[in-house]
């Protein structure tokens, strides 16, 4: 019982680092800047567009941005997302205390 519940800890600790994103929404400059293939000037340009056309309704919306093409959003996609929260974090799980009868 405790290896099965080790491996279950170990597969949601290594999907939360995997799967780590930025909401084009929400981003901060910083936020977007921190993405390999972005850069402080398209971060802006990111965030020029979102404040110009509203919020991004789909990733396949950033080719509308200048500086995007369907090459370097193919290529971002894994790491973006139009909804929820940023988790540019690795998520960290904390051990909780053991209950008490």
């Amino acid at each position: 019982m405790k290896k099965l519940l080790l491996a279950f800890i170990t597969f949601v600790i290594s999907t939360g680092i995997a799967m780590a994103t930025v909401n084009l929404n929400t981003a901060t400059k910083e936020e977007l800047d921190g993405i390999k293939g972005v850069g402080p000037v398209k971060a802006q340009s990111i965030i020029d567009y979102r404040k110009k056309n509203g919020s991004f309704k789909s990733v396949d919306e950033l080719e509308n941005v200048k500086g995007f093409g369907s090459k370097s959003v193919k290529k971002l996609r894994s790491e973006l997302t139009v909804a929820g929260v940023s988790s540019t974090k690795p998520v960290t799980l904390k051990a909780t205390d053991k209950k008490t009868k």
